[in-house]
């Protein structure tokens, strides 16, 4: 079967790059149809200066081409060797954009007299109003751009042109920019705190800052896939870098040198889940219909994502050359519509489908709401053959449901939290178990976003499971959107929940974070402590600067086995000068630093206040900053129960009784404060006499750590080496149910959701869209 393929083989690729898309383009209100689509847009809090701008001063031999296709129907162009287009303006940054083809040559651009960049403008494909040169890196000032043809190329007498340059007017206090990288380390420790709330860990020294990079496409969707790449994933909108002639919304960005890759992604992925499966494996669900019409500018095709099955084969290339996203909706697909779905990976290697609304929306509502669960590959369990499975657990949490807080458990069971219950479910029987309320009224899923976790594992304790929640709102989900305020303030609580049987009979263990926050990101470190990011003190989660305010801008560490009321502490943390809002991301790198991204609050990309924000922070921990352990040769598989030996090579320490530690790690996939699958599992260890050799054994069974990818971090007196990546199990694809899988192709229709809203449309006798 060709679809079982693609769980356990790389997948042939056969894109025909060179062709132009028919699924590439923008819906005009009134109409379902696409019609041509560019790159060339004006974000708000920018303006847009074409050609025929006065203010645009040309030296050479330019002339004029009027047209349609053109920026205001008229384009500039030379053939010139020196020509030049120069302007003035006062801004942060600038865009130029103009054409592509196979007449077109190199120019350079310059900025404030210095020479940036040389920019090859031919292309095999005729494409118009295309973004050639972007930077945000400019401090606000008076700044001047000019562009040269330099006379050479592929072909005799290159040209270049102009359509527009688009100036970002609003002030930054920090730059963006691409291709340059800005490193800068901040001095922020003297940030307000409130006595008595932080305490000082006395091993703590200073942490780091820098902003360096920026991420290309909007990070609302974040996953570590190798040593030297994450994958970003957005939603369709007007991102800076390009793919195939319009705004890609996927990218991989390298950990090292921070280069950007675009990816090709064919249905639309905005507010998508994901998971690796036991292969290594990456699959992408969900998303959200076609956007068109008054609703927003950045309809990219027709291809409706709310099914959307999207594979990413393993990928371990330094250079990621190769690396791509597949999609087949005729054959691979979910059942139903989701967004907002969760997804995490379980005990036999396959994916669990978690609840999420049948089309886009804000608040969940009973007419929207999918209270379900179904897994993929598909499964024929409780006589679902391949269908989704009823969780009235995801009915009486409504409405603020979704992205709900999945974590599977070391006895196989499902942890899951929304709005503000919690429940045990076991996915063999399909049985809930319900636990306490949390408490305080506290809800902590969409839109009132929490984080949660499912804190260490340890053999010391057999592996007992405790959950940590922090932050999320006690705003009533009932309340009409109209009287929820940005300024109605968010949760400052964290709740513990043991998941024994004494542990749930005390209830939820009630703690305060120094600030209030909701839509906060909580990454495991190596050592077991937490760091919290991210986030706002007031309002909820949403689209528009309207719905939250008052961003939190220094992170909090939290050591879950400090006593009581000495858990928290930002001693020597620096406080970020970025708001991180809505649609940020955080997480742990190889490294062993954190990677903080994204913030975009808006329809589409926008450049006022609490803006669509590109750049990345490193946040560095103190011992990033000592003699590490260094492991050599490391492994690439770990097996269950498996005995491994390690040479490492320790720190010098006078301390003979080294406190060792070995982390067997799920660094998560990351989107909307939902960290899935993120995990920790202490293995055990022991050193042998000749100092160096150090003995793991693999987690005990599936259900402890789920068979699939995992990093190993050995922790040294409080002090990471760099993870190295394993693969735990033997690296099989989950297993495939071909009645299950037939089944669902049988009953469920390609992209329903977008084919019931043409036919209502047509009904009607106009388009129909409610989507938000």
């Amino acid at each position: 079967m060709i679809i079982f393929a693609l769980l356990s083989f790389p997948v042939l690729w056969a894109f025909a790059w060179g062709k132009e898309s028919a699924w590439n383009g923008q819906t005009p209100p009134g109409t379902d149809t696409p019609g041509p689509f560019w790159p060339y847009y004006v974000p708000p809090g920018a303006k847009s200066y074409d050609s025929s701008s006065p203010l645009i001063h040309f030296t050479g031999s330019w002339l004029d081409s009027f047209n349609s296709m053109y920026v205001a129907t008229t384009l500039r162009w030379t053939d010139e060797k020196g020509a030049a287009a120069r302007m003035t303006f006062v801004g942060t940054g600038i865009e130029w954009f103009g054409g592509l083809d196979r007449s077109h040559g190199i120019a350079a651009v310059f900025i404030d007299g210095k020479k940036v960049q040389e920019i090859d403008t031919w292309n095999n494909v005729s494409r118009k109003q295309q973004r050639i040169f972007w930077t945000f890196n400019l401090p606000y000032g008076k700044h001047t751009i000019k562009v040269i043809n330099l006379g050479k190329g592929r072909v005799d007498s290159p040209v270049i042109d102009i359509d527009a340059f688009v100036v970002t007017e609003g002030h930054m206090t920090l730059p963006m920019t691409l291709p340059m990288t800005l490193s800068l380390t901040l001095d922020l420790s003297n940030a307000a705190t409130q006595p008595g709330q932080i305490q000082s860990f006395a091993s703590q020294t200073q942490w780091t800052l820098e902003q360096k990079g920026v991420t290309g496409v909007s990070a609302m969707q974040l996953t570590v896939i190798s040593d030297t790449h994450a994958l970003i994933i957005d939603k369709v909108e007007h991102n800076p870098v390009s793919i195939g002639g319009h705004p890609a919304w996927a990218a991989l960005f390298n950990l090292r040198t921070h280069a950007v890759r675009p990816l090709k992604v064919e249905s639309n992925s905005f507010c998508a889940g994901g998971t690796f499966l036991s292969n290594g494996t990456l699959i992408n669900v969900g998303g959200n219909p076609v956007v068109g019409g008054y609703t927003s500018a950045a309809d990219f095709g027709d291809l409706d994502g709310l099914q959307a099955v999207r594979i990413f084969e393993p990928c371990p290339s330094a250079s990621a050359a190769h690396c791509n996203i597949y999609e087949n909706h005729s054959r691979i697909r979910m059942a139903s519509p989701r967004w907002y779905n969760t997804v995490i990976r379980i005990s036999d290697g396959s994916a669990m489908i978690v609840g999420g609304s049948k089309k886009g929306g804000w608040m969940n509502n009973e007419t929207v709401n999918n209270p379900t669960i179904e897994y993929w590959p598909p499964k024929s369990i409780h006589n679902s053959i391949g269908l989704p499975i009823h969780l009235p657990f995801l009915v009486r949490t409504l409405n603020a449901n979704l992205f709900p807080i999945v974590f599977s458990l070391p006895d196989d069971r499902i942890f899951m939290a929304a709005n503000q219950d919690a429940i045990i479910y076991d996915w063999r029987t399909n049985q809930e178990q319900h636990l306490p309320r949390i408490p305080n009224e506290c809800r902590v899923t969409y839109p009132m976003a929490a984080a949660g976790l499912l804190l260490p594992l340890s053999p010391e304790d057999g592996y007992t499971a405790e959950i940590l929640l922090c932050g999320g709102s006690t705003i009533d989900d009932k309340k009409p959107g109209y009287e929820i305020s940005s300024q109605d303030s968010a949760s400052s609580q964290c709740s513990r929940l043991l998941l024994t049987d004494q542990g749930i009979a005390a209830g939820w263990v009630v703690e305060q974070m120094p600030e209030a926050r909701h839509m906060p990101d909580a990454v495991l470190l190596p050592t077991g402590e937490v760091l919290i990011v991210n986030g706002a003190r007031t309002g909820i989660s949403g689209y528009g600067n309207s719905n939250a305010d008052h961003p939190v801008l220094t992170p909090v560490l939290y050591d879950p086995i400090a006593s009581a009321g000495q858990r928290f502490s930002s001693e020597g943390i620096r406080s970020s000068t970025i708001p991180r809002m809505y649609h940020s991301v955080a997480t742990l790198t190889p490294s062993g630093d954190i990677m903080v991204a994204g913030s975009n609050p808006n329809l589409d990309r926008s450049e006022v206040k609490y803006g669509t924000e590109y750049r990345v922070e490193w946040i560095g921990p103190p011992y990033m900053k000592k003699n590490r352990p260094l492991v050599h040769k490391p492994p690439k598989a770990l097996l269950y129960g498996q005995n491994l030996t390690l040479s490492v090579k320790f720190p010098p320490s006078t301390d003979k009784a080294r406190n060792i530690k070995v982390a067997l790690m799920d660094l998560g996939f990351v989107t909307h404060a939902v960290h899935a699958n993120s995990r920790l599992v202490y293995l055990s260890s022991s050193l042998f006499s000749d100092g160096h050799s150090l003995q793991i054994t693999g987690p005990p069974r599936p259900a402890v750590y789920p068979p699939g990818p995992g990093w190993i971090y050995v922790v040294v007196d409080g002090v990471p080496s760099v993870g190295f990546q394993v693969m735990v199990g033997n690296g099989d694809g989950p297993p495939v149910d071909h009645t299950a899988w037939d089944n669902l192709l049988k009953m469920t229709a390609v992209d329903q959701y977008e084919a019931s809203k043409k036919t209502k449309g047509k009904k009607k006798g106009k388009n129909v869209d409610n989507t938000e």
